[in-house]
């Protein structure tokens, strides 16, 4: 077996971007630091965002940046979460309540990317004057960000299925519920999962921003408090490379979930398997 090069593995990429974003990052703080202002409050270098994480010291209610920090994560990521599942159930729902009805299609798929065109900042206001409940708002606002991409995506897995395979299921006069489950929806869950990955950060990105509108805790509330210097800036870095962390896994976890459950990825394992028996 030829072994594969050092810059063809998947590694090699990541690191190399890793390296370029810590170089680029350093150089703009070195830049800062010869400012006559102080690069502490405007672009730190990434070892001072590593020691604060690490510090004992306290910086707001007798907690360090990094308990204040997790301690506000998590309202901000049940809330993005519950707004994720919900905004799921509802996409696929509605996806597959299109793919029954050409009718619905019609009507409702033009008006499905209004959506995405409201902005955030504006949506805010008008769910919460409708819920009354700053939680609930949250939550609304988020499954109507994931709601759009899981919608459209798995409304094209839906169509994607080749005319081949509905001719063979009628030619076995198969019902159509037999259709959906054997044909339909198998080939629609990686569309699904497309939908998914996007979903999941938009999802935690609305939940954050939020919070810096509604106040009441929340990563965006610290977020916006340590902008106005109410605590070390050094928090204000946390939660921007929590958040991307936070996004980044999110991607990956829909990933590995899709590995799981998706037939194409269950039969690649299986035949991997069958050729290790022989």
């Amino acid at each position: 077996m030829q072994k594969k090069k050092i810059t063809d593995q998947n590694w090699f990429s990541v690191v190399c971007w890793l390296l370029l974003i810590v170089a680029a990052w350093e150089i703009g703080a070195i830049v800062v630091a010869h400012t006559k202002r102080s690069p502490e409050n405007i672009l730190p270098h990434l070892y001072q965002i590593l020691a604060a994480a690490l510090s004992s010291a306290k910086v707001s209610g007798g907690m360090t940046a990094s308990r204040v920090v997790l301690s506000s994560a998590g309202a901000t990521l049940f809330r993005a979460l519950a707004g994720f599942i919900l905004g799921m159930i509802l996409g696929f729902g509605f996806a597959l309540l299109m793919k029954l009805s050409g009718v619905i299609e019609k009507l409702a798929f033009p008006y499905l990317m209004l959506i995405q065109l409201i902005p955030v900042l504006g949506l805010a206001p008008i769910i919460l004057a409708i819920t009354g409940d700053i939680n609930q708002s949250r939550i609304v606002i988020a499954a109507i960000l994931s709601f759009y991409p899981v919608a459209t995506n798995t409304l094209e897995g839906f169509k994607s299925v080749d005319k081949d395979k509905y001719d063979l299921m009628y030619t076995y006069a198969a019902k159509k519920s037999t259709i959906y489950t054997k044909v339909l929806i198998p080939t629609a869950i990686p569309y699904f999962f497309t939908g998914l990955k996007i979903a999941a950060p938009m999802a935690i990105t609305a939940s954050i921003l939020v919070d810096t509108l509604q106040g009441d805790g929340g990563l965006g509330c610290m977020l916006s408090q340590s902008l106005k210097h109410a605590m070390s800036i050094y928090v204000f870095w946390l939660i921007v490379f929590f958040s991307a962390f936070i996004g980044i896994m999110s991607g990956y976890l829909m990933s590995w979930i899709e590995r799981l459950v998706s037939p194409e990825y269950r039969g690649s394992r299986r035949a991997k398997a069958g050729k290790g028996g022989d």
